[in-house]
């Protein structure tokens, strides 16, 4: 029987960690499905696994893509699709392992078959260019709040995805994508590794001291070209784009990194205790946790 396991979670939970001692005890190969890892350009800020945490296990989906090519869900749904395919040509599990839900469903369930209209699409991104997100996250609001509520409303192409469905269907983006929803690909075990709030907050705030440490002002200097794409305007670069311009302080910017990625967890955490029939694990010593999934997967 061939088999997908996910190890998901939000960020700082220790999903890499997890997930490749599972891999070498299943001897497989791991895809990610962090939306931000996919790109070669940025390293330090999407704490992108480095070869020595990888041990050996191959990784698919890390450094694959430039910024300047950015990886749509439906993208990332037909290239992991091909990649599980070969995949299981030779191994019976792969491990899915990411905090981004949407990449993570677009390939167990597929990407929404949800109506498109490229004239409503303009028309909400002149809406955007003429009076800014914030209007977006208003008019969001107004008639969709539960989305509102779990999106990513700084993403103005989440936003005007959402008002596009609304405009078309009259319904709310939120109600659509649960009426739309599939049954897995594969047979499917998804584990999500849940940390007290207080403790997962506190490794957040310690994982962005040591992104600075590494070298995160350096590697936002080094995009620079780059900042005028949606890609770079996320956590950890925006922020030291406004210290580089001067806007703020070095320890502003730091204590922003750290507030936004918190936020982001939490909009993670929102995400994942919608997926039915996950299974939640709390942190362990890494052995213990990968006896449980194995447990729990026989």
């Amino acid at each position: 029987m061939k088999k997908i396991i996910v190890i998901a979670g939000p960020t700082a939970s220790g999903k890499t960690s997890l997930a490749v001692a599972l891999a070498k005890q299943l001897k497989c190969s791991i895809i990610s499905a962090d939306s931000r890892q996919f790109y070669q350009e940025l390293s330090i800020g999407t704490a992108k696994p480095t070869p020595e945490e990888m041990d050996g296990v191959p990784h698919y989906f890390i450094d694959s893509h430039s910024v300047e090519n950015p990886v749509s869900a439906g993208q990332f749904e037909k290239q992991a699709l091909n990649k599980v395919e070969e995949l299981f040509e030779s191994d019976d599990t792969v491990i899915i392992v990411g905090g981004s839900g949407m990449f993570i469903n677009a390939l167990i369930y597929g990407t929404d078959q949800l109506p498109h209209d490229p004239e409503i699409r303009n028309f909400w991104n002149q809406q955007l260019e003429e009076k800014g997100i914030e209007f977006l996250q208003d008019k969001l609001k107004e008639v969709d709040l539960a989305y509102y509520n779990e999106a990513d409303i700084k993403n103005p192409v989440r936003l005007i995805r959402a008002l596009e469905i609304h405009e078309i269907t009259g319904e709310p983006f939120s109600k659509l994508r649960k009426q739309n929803s599939k049954t897995p690909r594969f047979e499917t075990h998804y584990f999500v590794i849940d940390h007290p709030r207080e403790e997962l907050y506190s490794r957040i705030n310690q994982r962005v001291e040591i992104m600075i440490e590494n070298g995160l002002v350096e590697e936002v200097k080094a995009n620079k070209q780059y900042r005028n794409l949606q890609t770079l305007n996320t956590v950890g670069y925006k922020e030291i784009f406004e210290f580089l311009d001067g806007d703020i302080s070095k320890e502003r910017a730091i204590e922003l990194i750290q507030q936004n990625t918190r936020r982001y967890a939490k909009r993670q955490l929102t995400w994942f205790r919608k997926v039915d029939d996950a299974i939640w694990i709390k942190p362990a010593a890494t052995e213990e946790l990968v006896k449980t999934i194995l447990s729990a997967i026989a």
